[in-house]
């Protein structure tokens, strides 16, 4: 377009000046030899431009032929360069398909075309078609080479790190993914990796400089950056909480300001405060997050802030973190074993049915078992909420790549990624179409809860025990009650006389059939004593 441009400025240029020289006309006389030559001046004007025209041609057509030799080598050096090429990109698309033999058949034709030194990219295709065939090692050979040429060292060593990682050779992966990070921290796959690396071996300061250098390098983004120092921030403050409360203190709050809702930086900033007797403070700091979050954690550490409290004073300090967040599952839940703590039986059931009714999971009804247990001891009906626990979905936890952990971890312990634990109910239950009946609700397990079981009076257990004889409509067994040595069991009939009470011989036990009776002894067992059949 440029030379459009000035070639079109020339010829408006040339034209303007012999329009300007046909507007003045005039002579022009040249002596040469005695001899008087007369033109006029456009006429001496066309024949100099013309001259000029001829020298630049003939110029061209002798640079041309001087020339020619160079050029035919070159064009011949060009189209087998383009074929070289040609092969390379169809190498390098079969490489990708998976296609090993037509790769090796286009790496052999590239190399014939192209030489190595020349074109980085044949040691690439080499290596896809090694790993396509699976022989790593000739593999890990091209890599090294690019590793040691410049142009394509960034690229040999990310495939020396993933055959590293593949081999389980983590230490060398490590070693990999660091010389690539400080020499292009550019580089996500690096930077990340590095940044993982440190963190599992708990070099916090080094991780949070890369992550700063990543920042600035726009390798990633704000918010994740953000989210990133966060964890960092929180696992560094978790290590330091035993050796430097203010410290970690500092590293937890920090990480809030970050990211406001962070339950694990809130927990460690809650200890630190507490451990520096500041609890007004980390009270408040617990609300903070407790209304945007509603952790069972934040719960747990809020209500049990001052370790000289009664179960009461838990009890109002759980209310108060309902009235912040009413309605909430993870509200009432606190609220009913708080008030099963300080034996308000009628408040902790109420609380843990609401729950139920609005998030029929396992905690709920764990909860109304252990509630029946202190209220009532009544087996039958603690059986019941057992057995709706054992139907409904598991509680929330922390949950990384399939691991439940107890507490929050900055890594995974599977996979090693950076925040990777959620909080979230674990996928342990098989998905599949719900039956009929199945989904759990509390109303229909309180209208099929069982009676409370009377227990049986203080006279009654005390006095003497007599042959019980049950109907065959209740279809129950005969139990033989054995006469005790304080009143001799009664006999069945008035007349015959009460056998001399002895005292009961000690007889060892040989691990005999438990469904064998014996031989009977009839100096333990006389004759006159009755026994009442059912058949």
């Amino acid at each position: 377009m440029i030379r459009l441009i000035i070639f079109a400025i020339l010829v408006l240029a040339l034209g303007y000046g012999f329009s300007w020289l046909a507007d003045r006309p005039g002579d022009l006389s040249l002596v040469w030899e005695g001899q008087l030559y007369r033109t006029r001046l456009i006429v001496a004007a066309a024949i100099l431009i013309a001259l000029i025209a001829a020298v630049m041609i003939v110029w061209w057509f002798i640079r041309l032929i001087w020339t020619s030799p160079h050029s035919v080598t070159r064009y011949f050096r060009a189209r087998k360069r383009d074929r070289g090429y040609q092969a390379l990109s169809t190498g390098l698309i079969a490489a990708g398909a998976g296609n090993a033999l037509l790769a090796r058949k286009m790496a052999a034709r590239t190399r014939g075309l192209i030489r190595a030194d020349q074109e980085p990219l044949i040691n690439l295709l080499e290596a896809q078609a090694a790993l396509i065939e699976g022989k790593h090692d000739e593999a890990r050979q091209k890599f090294e080479l690019m590793a040691n040429d410049p142009e394509t060292r960034e690229l040999g060593l990310r495939g020396l790190y993933l055959e590293a990682k593949r081999l389980g050779a983590h230490e060398a992966a490590r070693q990999y993914a660091e010389k690539a990070a400080d020499q292009a921290p550019y580089l996500p796959w690096a930077a990340q990796a590095t940044l993982e690396y440190r963190s599992q071996a708990g070099r916090w300061d080094d991780a949070i400089k890369l992550l700063d250098q990543q920042k600035a390098a726009h390798v990633v983004d704000k918010t994740t950056a953000n989210r990133q120092r966060a964890v960092l921030l929180a696992a560094r403050a978790d290590d330091r909480l035993e050796s430097d409360p203010a410290g970690a203190r500092d590293d937890a709050l920090a990480a809030l300001k970050l990211v406001a809702d962070f339950v694990p930086a809130a927990l460690v900033a809650a200890k630190a405060l507490f451990r520096e007797d500041k609890v007004r403070k980390a009270a408040s700091m617990l609300e903070q997050v407790w209304k945007s979050h509603p952790h069972p954690e934040i719960g747990r550490a809020y209500v049990r802030a001052r370790s000289g409290d009664s179960v009461t004073d838990r009890l109002k300090r759980a209310e108060r973190l309902e009235t912040i967040r009413p309605n909430n599952v993870e509200a009432l839940l606190l609220t009913a074993k708080a008030a099963l703590d300080a034996t308000d039986f009628g408040k902790a059931r109420a609380k843990a049915e609401a729950a139920a009714r609005i998030d029929a999971r396992e905690g709920a009804f764990l909860l109304l078992a252990d509630i029946e247990e202190a209220e009532t001891g009544d087996q039958g009906r603690m059986r019941h909420w057992m057995a709706q626990a054992l139907r409904a979905p598991r509680d929330p936890a922390w949950v990384a790549d399939g691991f439940v952990s107890e507490k929050w971890l900055p890594l995974s312990p599977v996979t090693g990624r950076l925040d990777a634990f959620e909080w979230k109910a674990p996928f342990d239950q098989v998905e599949g179409p719900v039956e009929e009946g199945s989904v759990l609700s509390i109303d229909a397990a309180l209208k099929s809860l069982p009676p409370v079981r009377e227990a049986p009076s203080a006279t009654m257990a005390d006095a003497p025990s007599s042959p019980k004889v049950a109907s065959p409509a209740t279809n129950a067994y005969v139990m033989e009650l054995e006469p005790t040595a304080a009143k001799p069991a009664p006999s069945a009939s008035a007349a015959s006389p009460q056998p001399a009470q002895r005292e009961p011989e000690l007889r060892p036990f040989f691990g005999g059939a438990p469904d064998d009776p014996g031989v009977k002894n009839m100096k333990l067992e006389p004759e006159s004593k009755t026994r009442l059949r059912l058949f």
